[in-house]
């Protein structure tokens, strides 16, 4: 059976997809068709229903959870690993300040808006892009996201607020950032499988994978291996083989955010 899958080319997600997308696992006559796109965009094709299975923002799943169902193994989603905003060191930031942010739909920017309610001057830029654009003078600061957590001070910039420790303090829960999910008009025996294929993918790269290999350096955006090595560490964790009780509450506390208070948002 033929499905389409989209990912994020970032270390996290072809970390964990590797054994499933180049058959180093049993894939049960699975074929997966897969596209490498950024976040946001994978979010505005959700809308479209375009893909079988695919990585979405939390906060692009609370906007169209009715036609997606999420699946227990995959997520990024921990303590310490939220997006930051940064800025140069002598910008002082006010409610006019242009902030750059990584895309309409993305938890990023979600998380923004609850920490800064009053800053509406917002630009959409992609999310390699943000830290030139602050460093050009184009925009006054920018939530970074992926990568740029670990390189940001490197290009002179400061951190304003860790929007994940925001979160953590506000509900004493790890952030939920980005999820993989499924067209609930699929069968769910189909989607059952795919769950539990993406988590022997995860066990397959954590018993396997001990640097970074040319399949997940070929797509990353960042070419330093500690970069990528800590961007493995933080975002792939227990979480991602396994929402549990506590991933599932705090995905729960996101959406009560929204006011909704709606069960069927977890496959099972």
């Amino acid at each position: 059976m033929k499905i389409s899958l989209g990912i994020s080319p970032c270390p996290n997600d072809t970390y964990i997809f590797d054994a499933l997308i180049n058959n180093k696992i049993d894939c049960r006559g699975y074929i997966f068709e897969t596209y490498y796109e950024d976040v946001e965009k994978l979010n505005k094709w959700s809308f479209k229903n375009k893909l079988d299975f695919t990585k979405l923002s939390y906060y692009a799943y609370i906007k169209n959870f009715n036609d997606y169902i999420l699946l227990d193994s995959g997520s990024a989603l921990g303590y310490g690993c939220g997006p930051l905003v940064i800025k140069l060191p002598n910008k002082k930031l006010n409610e006019e300040s242009i902030i750059a942010v990584p895309g309409r739909y993305t938890t990023a920017n979600m998380l923004f808006n609850l920490a800064f309610p009053s800053f509406k001057n917002k630009e959409e830029i992609c999310f390699d892009q943000i830290e030139n654009s602050i460093l050009s003078g184009k925009v006054d600061a920018g939530v970074v996201i992926h990568e740029n957590r670990f390189t940001y001070q490197n290009k002179g910039l400061v951190k304003v607020i860790d929007l994940g420790e925001f979160w953590h303090q506000k509900t004493n829960l790890p952030i939920p950032l980005g999820g993989i999910v499924a067209k609930r008009s699929l069968p769910k025996e189909v989607i059952s499988n795919v769950e539990k294929l993406i988590r022997e993918s995860i066990e397959y790269a954590n018993q396997n994978t001990i640097t970074p290999n040319k399949y997940i350096l070929s797509h990353a955006s960042e070419i330093d291996l500690d970069v990528i090595k800590s961007h493995i560490n933080l975002y792939v964790n227990d979480f991602s083989i396994s929402l549990g009780g506590i991933g599932r509450k705090s995905v729960q506390k996101l959406f009560n955010e929204f006011s909704i208070f709606n069960s069927e948002i977890f496959f099972k």
